[in-house]
């Protein structure tokens, strides 16, 4: 096998795979936060919604929104900045640790949820 250029181990995926990804996590947050699933998921749906529970997921959910919006600069500047575009190992880097800050988000999404319960 022969090794791609800035590969060091020789490897290659698809820089669309970690973006693809990036916009999956980001779907997920869009839905569980403002899309309703979390606040269903955690405070119950329709008669068994408890208030004082989705008031709390709120705070949640604008506790994730700066991690969100690392997650989003992080990616948008993986693909907007040359530098870091034209050299694939940078752009896996970027895109990788992007992702991470989009499960961080559903993180603190999870566990203000979790906090929020009755």
């Amino acid at each position: 096998m022969q090794a791609m250029p800035g590969r060091p181990n020789g490897w290659w995926i698809s820089p669309a795979i970690p973006t693809i990804a990036n916009g999956a996590l980001a779907l997920l947050w869009v839905f569980s936060a403002l899309g309703g699933w979390g606040d269903a998921a955690f405070c119950g749906d329709d008669d068994a919604h408890d208030p004082s529970c989705g008031t709390a997921f709120e705070d949640a959910v604008l506790f994730s929104i700066p991690v969100t919006l690392l997650a989003t600069a992080l990616a948008v500047a993986a693909w907007a900045m040359p530098a870091v575009r034209h050299n694939a190992g940078r752009l896996d880097a970027l895109l990788t640790v992007a992702a991470i800050v989009w499960v961080l988000a559903e993180g603190v999404l999870f566990v203000g949820g979790y906090l929020a319960q009755p």
